[in-house]
């Protein structure tokens, strides 16, 4: 078997105390990208994954001025895929969970996945109108518009630790209306964590305001 390389060898690898970043130093647009992994049991190279998202940003979508973020390729890579369920499943196997709810419809994929690996069930948070049981809605705004997601009345015990997952943060619209859902519905905990955060935005820092800090895979600046 060939020697494993020296960990100094790894580009652009910084460790600290309770997180390690693995940065590039640009984007094809100049814009920096940083790969986040706070309280990581173990380190994961995971290049590939952050190499995918920046290449497969989507200008104007839905919408004029919208910087899309398309996760699809790292779903459609097996071993990415793989990678990326792990970074979640490491961060949050040693936690108490009880249930994990997945945001409509990106955090279906991820969620129900991750559910699976911690052996736990799982809800959906989704668009409002299509759930058929009796359900609480929470109106919010996004940055193109605005919408509501509903939840069925019964989808989480009193005092349950929540695992709420989503592809991304940025207005932190969605994430912040799902964090109200959960906890109308009697949430002890709610532990947020997406793949890709766009600080500048402000999302993940009106989170961490309401004091709920979200877990971030993968940062980029701008929009």
């Amino acid at each position: 078997l060939p020697a494993q390389q020296p960990l100094q060898a790894v580009p652009a690898l910084q460790l600290a105390t309770h997180r390690w970043a693995f940065r590039s130093q640009a984007e094809p647009s100049g814009q920096s990208i940083a790969l986040l992994q706070p309280h990581a049991p173990k380190l994961v190279h995971t290049w590939p994954l952050v190499e995918l998202v920046q290449s497969t940003h989507v200008p104007d979508w839905p919408q004029a001025g919208v910087m899309f973020r398309d996760i699809t390729p790292l779903l459609s890579d097996a071993k990415t895929f793989r990678v990326l369920i792990d970074i979640f499943v490491h961060r949050f196997m040693d936690e108490r969970i009880d249930v994990v709810a997945g945001i409509d419809a990106r955090g279906f994929i991820l969620g129900s996945v991750i559910a699976y690996e911690l052996n736990r069930g799982f809800v959906p948070v989704r668009k409002k109108g299509k759930l058929p049981f009796d359900t609480l809605t929470e109106e919010y705004e996004l940055e193109y518009g605005s919408a509501a997601i509903q939840m069925h009345s019964d989808a989480v015990a009193h005092g349950s630790r929540v695992l709420l997952i989503d592809d991304l943060i940025a207005t932190g619209g969605t994430m912040q209306a799902a964090v109200k859902l959960l906890k109308r519905l009697g949430a002890g905990a709610i532990l947020p964590a997406v793949i890709i955060d766009l600080p500048e935005l402000g999302g993940s820092t009106a989170l961490r305001a309401d004091g709920i800090a979200p877990f971030v895979v993968c940062e980029f600046s701008g929009h």
